[in-house]
């Protein structure tokens, strides 16, 4: 039953609830990812039903294609997005680097959770078990369809070559394992973490060897702007130095406005009140590259001050996160700002025109 824009549900004993409608994607990634969500969501409201709705994306679709080629911002995101225009969910989760740096209107991220490991990892062909990526022999063919992922790798391991490869994690898993035509293949840490497949990895790429993704292993909550009792209601859900971070990480990758089609890679960390922030900008074969690394305070006293005005419904590269003083996220976005500015004074545009030009000519 309905009231209003609200639907409610009676159980067998007549009680009624409150129903809220969770949209993902169809993957076991996905579904996994949206459960752990959901699970606690209902430990913190034990009164509200909550009703997972899945769907499949265009990004799920299109498989034959590399992602930086099909020139579609929000692949794994629109038909989720329209879900939630209609009202047919109330909040749908997501993988925050999926997620555009600006969402379309009436949208907004109301949480990002605790980040799981944000490093990429190679995962290795059985009949190389033991080895490393510098170890593999000459001219091995190592699967990626991340550019950016290509671009740190090309340059840092030049004895190895790269090939496109598509489809979510069992797909290439068993691209990997079932065909001679990958040595391995490079994929993110935490959703390897989150499928319990732990023991596929062999190797946790560093920073030195490859800077990840703007978001990478941080799940974001996306809700209708408008519905403040569920941006309130999934706000607890916030963990305040990764919502921090990945504000500095888009506000930087939007100033440089990057995207899917172009190789930018972070790093960031928080240690004692310091937001430090490294990005980087490629070319495709990593030749040529710019990196920075700059920092941001927040002192624990203006974050006490903030509290009480903590109920400001401002966006910040599409995150309104509520709990999390307004000061600090303030400083987390100047510092992605800043940071994309020094890159920019020292060529970064050049850098990412010549690579977005050669990959739309691929």
């Amino acid at each position: 039953m309905a009231d209003g824009p609200y639907k409610y549900a009676r159980d067998s004993d007549g009680r009624v609830s409150r129903v809220i409608r969770v949209g993902t994607r169809k993957s076991q990634l996905a579904r996994i990812q949206t459960d752990s969500v959901v699970e606690k969501l209902k430990e913190l409201y034990p009164d509200v039903l909550f009703e997972i709705v899945a769907m499949s994306t265009t990004g799920d679709k299109i498989l034959d294609t590399a992602l930086s080629k099909i020139g579609e911002k929000s692949l794994f995101t629109k038909e989720l997005e329209n879900a939630l225009e209609k009202n047919e969910v109330d909040l749908v989760v997501h993988s925050l680097k999926d997620l555009p740096t600006v969402l379309p209107v009436g949208f907004t991220i109301g949480a990002v959770l605790k980040r799981e490991n944000p490093h990429d990892a190679v995962v290795l062909h059985p009949k190389n078990k033991g080895k490393r990526l510098d170890s593999l022999s000459n001219k091995s063919v190592i699967g990626t369809s991340s550019l950016r992922r290509a671009a740190q790798l090309k340059k840092r391991f030049p004895h190895l070559e790269f090939k496109d490869i598509r489809g979510n994690l069992n797909t290439r898993l068993k691209k990997l394992d079932e065909n001679n035509d990958f040595s391995a293949i490079i994929l993110a840490a935490a959703g390897l973490k989150r499928m319990g497949w732990e023991n596929r990895i062999s190797q946790i790429l560093g920073p030195e060897d490859c800077m990840y993704a703007v978001g990478q292993g941080a799940l974001a909550v996306e809700v209708r702007a408008r519905d403040l009792d569920i941006l309130e209601m999934v706000s607890v859900l916030n963990d305040s130095d990764t919502a921090l971070s990945c504000i500095a990480e888009r506000a930087f990758l939007k100033h440089l406005e990057g995207g899917c089609s172009v190789p930018v890679a972070v790093h960031s960390e928080v240690k004692k009140s310091q937001l430090y922030l490294t990005g980087a900008v490629y070319s495709l074969d990593g030749s040529d590259s710019l990196k920075e690394t700059m920092q941001a305070s927040f002192s624990p006293d203006t974050q006490a001050e903030e509290q009480e005005k903590v109920d400001e419904k401002v966006q910040r590269v599409g995150i309104t996160a509520l709990k999390v003083p307004g000061a600090a996220q303030d400083a987390a976005m100047k510092l992605g700002v800043d940071l994309g500015n020094l890159l920019l004074s020292k060529g970064a545009k050049e850098i990412l025109t010549v690579a977005r030009q050669l990959n739309d000519a691929r």
